[in-house]
């Protein structure tokens, strides 16, 4: 039955019109005036009577809340109309769909549609078997790519971008036995990956009496020798010392060296090394390598494949949508885990594989939600569907990549306020997202379509609310999160909604297939990563006033306040950034400490084995001068 218009009677009579049906109760929009006021139906005249009750039989009932809405509207006019602009039009009305861009008209008449020229021009080539024989192609070309980038040198070379010697604070234990043993004056031949050079210290961390944050670990490599501290990442050490390449990785050799005195620091190749002025139990040395080949990462020229692969298939191939969305899927999904941010190196496969399935459960809803209603009217216009959704999709599947100069690494309070220039680029990320809501609204609003959107996307937002008041958890908004959650709203056929169908599914697979799918609720000791934990803090009972520099060092002792309370049971104390002291003991003997050299300690409170936050440094200068150590954890 079309709506506002009543059906014919279902009797039928030779002389007698059906009688006029009052159609108001069709209409969504509310009466003039409340049903009591409305004037009956008027029978026509006929030569036999009429049963009304055929005609009322057929009209449809009204539900209780569409009641309720007329009854309010006729009693707040102006309300109805503000809901009525909110609700949009009745019934519900697809957009017209884009035209193309490229069509020109020139002066003399002639008129030239560049989409339709180029789908003639290509036709011969969107044969199924053509496109089955690039898909055999581009799976052994992908292969081989994958199996020299990562498969040809020694699994046991690969290192991280973070590879150390040594780990932060009391990582290594008691004077460094738990990364030990070390065999000094020893070579290793490693091979690391690209884009080290951006991997950087989330929170500040401690070197002597200075600390560092957002830049790599590089500590000393100033001397003739090049010599880094041993917890120096290794990477960045070789491409600070020229060794690799930051955009191809690359090969080389350390030497470790023992108890190396006085790091000093220097800039090269973009990095700059901070300095440390005293011993330190491990160091290592770079040298090239002549025993490992096939050490450049290829992540750049596999980019350059992939992205040739799906110009093709969106230009020139130009197989069913659906097919060309599957496309995506698996070569940004791949691409992602074993080239671009794989999880480890070298890459995982039983983990990729473990979370490809999930990831392909989750496009397909994608295409159900979004996708199907978008990209077929853009396969009809090829030129402009690669630039809307090629573009995009690239940029979100490189996020790692393109978004790594904005200083958020997290979208967690302390994240934002600690970088400068993190509550900046949040306002602005904010601004950003506001702008394309409003404008989306404004689309789906056209279509009839918001309420209902408005209505799931609000019962959304209440249930993230009551997950993020559970006591002991905090909500991670994580890549695959954010996708979902906006990807709906751009099922509504314009360019922007294909670019933002592009971008959210290159971001979806670059979060799933570089970090899975991660917990939206996850614990404060999930997010700190090593961050200071908040607790209390010892005090030296030396300091600035009472520390005797007449006496030598070999007979000097240092003291610190007893425990404050039950819920610690010792003490640990770095000193030069190596623990060498565990223990209910309130004081230790500086008879071992070499004189001439400047000393740093740092205290923490201990309980169960476990160790709580440092103090920052308190530093012994070598003409006997006592620092007393900042306020703060370390």
């Amino acid at each position: 039955m079309e709506r506002g218009r009543a059906s014919e009677s279902s009797s039928t009579f030779l002389t007698c019109p059906a009688p006029d049906v009052n159609v108001q109760t069709l209409d969504y929009y509310p009466p003039t005036s409340p049903p009591e006021q409305q004037s009956k139906p008027q029978s026509t005249t006929s030569l036999q009577p009429v049963e009304v009750a055929d005609a009322e039989e057929q009209r449809p009932s009204v539900p209780w809340y569409e009641q309720r809405a007329r009854r309010f509207g006729s009693q707040h006019p102006r309300l109805s109309k503000v809901w009525h602009y909110f609700r949009g039009p009745r019934p519900k009305r697809d957009l017209a769909e884009p035209t193309p861009f490229l069509t020109f008209t020139f002066h003399s008449g002639r008129r030239i549609a560049l989409e339709s020229a180029w789908i003639r021009l290509t036709r011969r080539f969107t044969a199924p078997w053509l496109f089955c024989l690039l898909a055999i192609g581009y799976i052994i070309g992908f292969a081989f790519f994958s199996r020299t980038q990562s498969f040809l040198v020694p699994a046991e070379s690969f290192i991280g971008c973070t590879s150390t010697y040594w780990l932060a604070n009391d990582g290594c234990g008691l004077d460094g036995q738990a990364c030990g043993p070390f065999d000094f004056n020893s070579s290793f031949d490693f091979r690391c990956p690209a884009q080290c050079k951006s991997v950087i210290l989330q929170n500040p961390r401690t070197v002597g009496d200075e600390q560092t944050a957002f830049v790599p670990l590089i500590v000393g490599g100033g001397d003739e020798n090049r010599t880094y501290r041993g917890d120096t990442f290794i990477c960045a050490a070789a491409i600070q010392d020229g060794l690799i390449s930051n955009s191809k990785g690359g090969c080389a050799t350390v030497q470790v060296v023992a108890n190396f005195t006085d790091f000093l620091p220097f800039t090269a190749n973009g990095l700059t090394s901070i300095g440390f002025p005293t011993i330190f139990p491990v160091g290592f040395r770079l040298r090239p390598t002549n025993n490992l080949s096939s050490c450049s990462d290829l992540r750049n020229p596999a980019l350059a494949f992939n992205v040739l692969i799906t110009a093709l298939i969106f230009l020139v191939l130009r197989p069913r949508p659906i097919i060309a969305f599957w496309c995506l899927v698996c070569i940004g999904f791949w691409h992602v885990s074993l080239f671009s941010q794989p999880q480890s190196t070298p890459p995982p496969l039983d983990t990729a594989f473990a979370i490809f399935l999930p990831a392909l459960f989750v496009s397909y809803a994608y295409w159900r939600l979004a996708f199907r209603f978008v990209l077929p009217i853009f396969s009809r216009m090829p030129l402009e569907g690669t630039v809307w959704y090629l573009g995009p999709f690239w940029v979100g599947v490189l996020s790692n990549v393109v978004f790594d100069k904005i200083p958020i690494s997290r979208l967690t309070a302390s994240d934002i306020t600690q970088r400068k220039g993190g509550i900046i680029a949040f306002v602005i990320i904010l601004i950003v997202l506001v702008c394309i809501a409003v404008n989306q609204v404004r689309v789906i609003r056209k279509t009839g379509w918001l309420p209902y959107y408005l209505r799931w996307y609000i019962i959304g937002g209440l249930v993230i609310l009551v997950l993020s008041q559970l006591p002991g958890l905090e909500l991670r908004l994580h890549h695959y999160i954010f996708a979902t959650a906006l990807m709906p709203g751009t099922a509504f056929p314009t360019r922007l909604s294909a670019i933002y169908q592009g971008l959210l599914l290159g971001i979806f697979l670059n979060g799933v297939a570089a970090f899975g799918f991660a917990s939206i609720l996850q614990t404060s000791k999930d997010l700190r990563r090593d961050a200071p934990l908040g607790s209390a803090l010892p005090s030296f009972r030396t300091n600035a006033t009472n520390y005797n520099s007449s006496v030598p060092l070999q007979n000097q002792t240092i003291f610190w306040d007893a425990l404050v309370d039950d819920s610690w049971d010792g003490f640990a104390l770095l000193i030069d950034d190596v623990e060498r002291y565990v223990g209910t003991a309130l004081n230790y003997s500086l008879a071992s400490l070499q004189t001439g050299l400047p000393h740093f300690f740092r205290l923490a409170y201990t309980s169960g084995g476990q160790t709580a936050d440092f103090t920052k440094a308190a530093t012994l200068w070598p003409n006997g001068t006592w620092v007393d150590p900042p306020p703060g954890p370390s």
